[in-house]
């Protein structure tokens, strides 16, 4: 891992140390509880994507198994959380090599349609698999997580260690795309026969990512049946597998950092409309919810259109626009100075 993603790491965990000192609101800090277990899914979802190349629409299906397993399990078992999650992950491992190999024989356009196709029959059981998951009507009284001999029972518990889990598979994920899987798997975005012939072997590290990067939403679908008590298949539709891999566009693709950026801003967003709301209410102004799809739409549509490498790319571009402006006058200073001297 570079210098610089350690200074990141440092920055990111003194925000997370502070930022609930600050949020009186528990209502705010539970969105960003939200945020984080986007996060831990997008980082799984930005390897897949930004380094590998391959794009998946499926990704809430793992999501949804990590859940559902440790509801099941915890409710219906009587297992401990932990364990639960942790045969949850199994779950996932087993099913995402399932589905991998065959569908990473595919390439773009269709490789999005066959996980599509998985996303869409794992919704499909979850709403009809009524004795297993309870249909609509899902599960409740999922217990709560303990930790050292602590539960996890207010918002604030649950920020800082959402966020600590987040900064935790931020930190693997960088030691990962440093390390030689993830110099093949750079290689196989750039030219998969190009790596074929440098001796990569593309199958696996195709497979292998793939399934690390549904391990990471695994473990978040666990994490939020834990934080929620209760799940139904409403939040791990195909709508939600689209919203994880624009978090990652919208942030950047090329880095594991754009996932972390586009992630939050996304999460927070509809919080930061609801104000949009309130202020044109209290002006008179007649505001009804399709404005917040129109305002919503119109952002994500501008990023892509002004940004198409995500936010991180453009803040990038600006930092080095202004580092070369801050050298040409101070340049042209020095020069100047020179002039008068002489």
């Amino acid at each position: 891992m570079e210098k610089q993603d350690y200074i990141w790491l440092c920055l990111l965990a003194l925000v997370v140390a502070v930022l609930p000192l600050a949020i009186r609101n528990d209502y705010y800090i539970g969105v960003c509880v939200f945020a984080a277990l986007n996060c831990l899914a997008c980082i799984g979802l930005s390897l897949l994507m930004g380094y590998a190349g391959q794009i998946s629409l499926c990704h809430a299906a793992f999501i949804a198994i990590g859940a559902y397993s440790s509801a099941i399990l915890t409710v219906k078992a009587g297992w401990s959380p932990w364990t639960a999650m942790g045969a949850g992950v199994g779950f996932t491992v087993i099913i995402s090599l399932f589905v991998g190999v065959p569908s990473l024989r595919l390439k773009g356009h269709y490789l999005a349609m066959a996980t599509l196709g998985f996303g869409s029959i794992l919704h499909i059981v979850s709403v009809a698999a009524v004795p297993l998951t309870g249909g609509p009507e899902g599960i409740n009284n999922i217990p709560h997580l303990n930790l050292l001999g602590l539960k996890l029972t207010t918002d604030k518990h649950w920020f800082y260690f959402g966020w600590s889990m987040a900064i935790l598979g931020l930190y693997f994920a960088l030691n990962l795309i440093h390390s030689r899987i993830g110099r093949g798997l750079r290689a196989i975005h750039g030219s998969e026969d190009a790596a074929c012939s440098l001796g990569v072997n593309t199958a696996a590290s195709k497979i292998l990512i793939f399934i690390i990067s549904a391990v990471y939403s695994s473990v978040a679908g666990s994490f939020y049946a834990y934080y929620v008590r209760y799940i139904d298949p409403g939040p791990f539709d195909i709508m939600h597998s689209i919203l994880l891999v624009t978090m990652v566009a919208v942030g950047g693709m090329h880095t594991i950092w754009g996932a972390v950026i586009g992630s939050t801003i996304l999460t927070l967003l509809p919080t930061f409309l609801s104000y949009v709301s309130e202020y044109f209410k209290e002006i008179g102004f007649e505001y009804t919810p399709d404005y917040d799809i129109l305002l919503y739409g119109g952002i994500l549509l501008s990023i892509m259109l002004f940004l198409p490498d995500g936010l991180l790319d453009g803040i990038n571009r600006l930092k080095n626009r202004l580092g070369r402006y801050v050298i040409y006058h101070k340049n042209n200073l020095m020069l100047d100075k020179t002039n008068i001297s002489g």
